[in-house]
């Protein structure tokens, strides 16, 4: 589709669509950046572009027909849901909707990995992103997506040489139409959002798109251990992407697996010992299966074994995932902030070797909290709740004979609540096991809130 002149809809004005916005208007649209948000003033989303804007029209408040009606293309941002009112009119006169995942694909150049899945998105891209830097250079290598910048921020800068590494969520993958990575990575799949997908059944149906544009001249990598992937990979369609698996729990005739204490990749002939777990920075199981995907996404380019196990030796983790802040009076305090889930956040329980005091609790995605409860197996010494499903999940442990349940207004509360609870030898884990809305703007601030806490009371 040719933008060059035409007038596009950009629904959402936060940081997603403000670089859809500044993409379109590069590339020579006419875009309407528009919010429904009726307390947003046009100045502060102006406030997005360092030239104010310039070309970007702002349009806040109930969507008019005339807006509609007038535009040749709507871009809708990700945390926008895809069946509400206003999405379902513009549908219904006939414009087309793109999201900025589509947007961003047609307008860069150059080859993609695309990683999606419950949970490990970041990690996994964190690393594909460093290992296709020591291959094929910093400056031909974007990271892009949830994990950071924007996919429309690195678009106009991409060459035909570049590879653009993107993690993709499932409200992304909504919207696609012709996006198309040459590799695809879906780490797992469990319940997840489902207040915006409603069924598990639609929630797969839309993380399994990633690989709708691919050929039999791509890759998708699956993890082996997940059901529903083994599943999707063993059911593939003729004309689809090669399939390779990982697996932390068995030897894999083809793919790359962990076995007394060692990643090894086999290509089906010939067997290579890629990395020692003893010499990984990142701790747990989950983890050995993130680096699985991000190695098999190296090889699948054709990295050198020895490079991959260089950038292996080295990568220290991400932020928010299972993090080390400090060690205050023989209490270690880590920062799962990440782990908005129960699956995710179980991983992080499973990683801890103390006896362990956890914070959880946050915004209501109508997850259930019994597997994470049951997987406290005396690891988890006391459950210190705060936010809006506080109470949910406090029920939940009492259900599950888990008593040492503590309820806090605020996190500050939540916060003195733990170190009072901790002894020397203890660890204490922000892994809340929901998302952050309501209390912070994401996960990455709460995160940072934590850490400071953690670093004053270390002062």
């Amino acid at each position: 589709m040719e933008l060059k002149g035409k007038k596009v809809l950009v629904f959402g004005a936060g940081r997603s669509g403000a670089g859809a916005s500044k993409l379109l208007r590069d590339c020579g649209a006419m875009p309407v950046l528009y919010d429904g948000n009726e307390s947003l003033s046009e100045s502060d989303i102006r406030k997005q572009f360092p030239d104010g804007g310039q070309g970007i029209g702002i349009e806040i408040g109930p969507l008019a027909d005339e807006l509609i009606n007038s535009s040749d293309l709507c871009v809708i941002s990700p945390g926008v849901p895809t069946d509400i009112e206003p999405v379902e009119r513009i549908r219904r006169a006939g414009v087309r909707i793109w999201g900025e995942v589509e947007l961003a694909y047609r307008m860069s150049r150059g080859s993609v990995a695309a990683v999606t899945g419950t949970n490990g998105k970041t990690t996994t891209v964190t690393l594909i992103g460093e290992l296709m830097k020591r291959y094929l250079g910093e400056n031909r290598v974007f990271v892009v997506g949830n994990i950071g910048a924007p996919y429309t921020k690195a678009a106009g800068r991409t060459a035909d040489d570049s590879m653009c590494v993107a993690e993709i969520s499932s409200f992304q993958l909504e919207t696609v139409e012709e996006f198309h990575p040459h590799v695809s990575v879906i780490t797992n799949i469990t319940p997840d959002h489902l207040n915006r997908h409603h069924t598990m059944e639609e929630y797969i149906r839309v993380k399994e798109r990633i690989a709708e544009n691919q050929n039999k001249d791509d890759v998708i990598i699956l993890n082996y251990e997940d059901e529903v992937l083994r599943q999707f990979g063993q059911t593939m369609r003729e004309d689809g992407p090669d399939v390779w698996w990982f697996s932390s729990a068995r030897v894999l005739e083809k793919g790359m697996y962990y076995e007394d204490g060692v990643l090894k990749y086999s290509d089906g002939s010939v067997v290579i010992d890629v990395i020692h777990t003893d010499e990984l920075k990142i701790l747990g199981k989950h983890n050995y299966e993130n680096v699985c995907a991000a190695a098999l996404c190296a090889l699948a380019v054709h990295m050198p074994v020895e490079q991959i196990r260089q950038v292996l030796r080295s990568f220290a983790g991400v932020e928010h995932r299972i993090e080390f802040v400090a060690e205050i009076d023989g209490v270690a305090y880590y920062n799962d902030s990440k782990g908005t889930n129960p699956d995710a956040a179980i991983k992080a329980v499973e990683a801890m070797r103390r006896p362990t005091v956890l914070i959880g609790g946050g915004y209501d995605k109508d997850s259930s909290y019994d597997t994470w409860i049951e997987s406290f197996d005396g690891k988890v010494k006391a459950l210190v709740l705060v936010g809006a499903t506080k109470e949910k999940i406090a029920a939940c442990a009492r259900e599950h004979g888990f008593s040492e349940v503590y309820l806090c207004g605020t996190f500050e509360e939540c916060f003195d609540k733990c170190v009072s609870l901790a002894a020397e030898g203890d660890a204490v884990l922000l892994s809340p096991a929901c998302a952050s809305w309501g209390m912070f703007r994401d996960y990455e601030e709460r995160g940072r809130v934590f850490k400071e806490l953690v670093l004053n009371r270390k002062k």
